[in-house]
């Protein structure tokens, strides 16, 4: 009696239950900014307007979401730069930017961006940091773990400035590909503060893609260039809250994550001064 008492309460909860239909709301597009300066190189400002989170991505669609004829200049604490539109052809397609070679970020540089679009104005500032955080050597170890006649670890040996506050973000390149960020990009000098100290560093990942199996691993016969930027303090926060959210996306147990931007009003995105040096090291077969 006792079984068929928990045979009809299970088929009594099963015929209770209803079907929730959730209409999520429709987010009205909002203006990303991804714009960086560098020394030596000139600016680099990449518009568009963000999509939905349930969209269907595809090629033309992250095409059409570049903003174009927009009125946007530097300053740098001497005179207005206007930057015009260009364009520049990847595998993935047609990235639109705005650009001046006629401004080129120097060391201890400050700059602000302004973005006009019709009645809108859109603010941020950046500096491009002195270089505190010195490269010494780098080299190449076999890994501790797996195939050590295919794979190859990246080693680093830094020195950090006395003096806390000091932040970086690195990338790397492997034969002749463009620069990609490490998963983990961005560091402070928490633990590392006026000291000397050596450490792997992992092969940058295209976000677009995520990491794949072995993708943190560098091979033999790769021609890898480090970059290394010291960065401000808000361009630290901006990847770092980025990274996290970045990588806790899809996991029930994360906590969430505010990505901090630095771009004034209704607008997403940042702005970020980098003081790069760099690095190549050719692996040998």
């Amino acid at each position: 009696m006792r079984k068929y008492f928990f045979i009809l309460s299970f088929i009594f909860l099963i015929s209770c239950e209803k079907e929730i239909d959730l209409k999520l709301d429709v987010s009205e597009p909002q203006l990303v900014v991804d714009a960086t300066i560098e020394n030596g190189l000139p600016p680099v400002v990449v518009l568009s307007n963000s999509l939905n989170y349930f969209k269907q991505i595809n090629p033309e669609i992250i095409t059409s979401s570049y903003v174009h004829n927009a009125n946007v200049s530097i300053n740098d604490g001497k005179a207005d730069f206007a930057l015009q539109e260009d364009s520049t052809k990847t595998n993935g397609g047609v990235i639109y930017f705005y650009t001046s070679k006629k401004l080129l970020g120097v060391i201890k540089g400050k700059y602000d961006l302004t973005v006009k679009i019709g009645n809108d104005i859109y603010k941020s500032s950046t500096t491009i940091p002195e270089i505190t955080r010195k490269i010494d050597s780098v080299w190449w170890e076999k890994p501790p773990f797996g195939n050590d006649t295919i794979n190859a670890v990246l080693m680093i040996k830094a020195t950090d400035r006395p003096g806390l506050g000091d932040c970086i973000r690195y990338f790397t390149k492997v034969n002749g590909s463009r620069f990609l960020p490490g998963l983990n990009s961005v560091f402070d000098d928490a633990l590392v503060d006026g000291k000397t100290y050596s450490v792997s560093i992992d092969k940058g990942v295209d976000k677009n893609i995520g990491a794949q199996p072995d993708s943190g691993s560098f091979k033999r016969g790769d021609t890898v260039t480090l970059k290394l930027c010291n960065i401000d303090r808000q361009t630290f926060d901006f990847w770092r809250t980025f990274e996290f959210n970045y990588q806790s996306v899809g996991n029930p147990f994360s906590s969430p994550t505010k990505i901090l931007s630095t771009i004034s009003g209704n607008a997403i995105g940042y702005f970020g001064g980098y003081g790069a040096q760099y690095r190549t090291l050719i692996i040998p077969k």
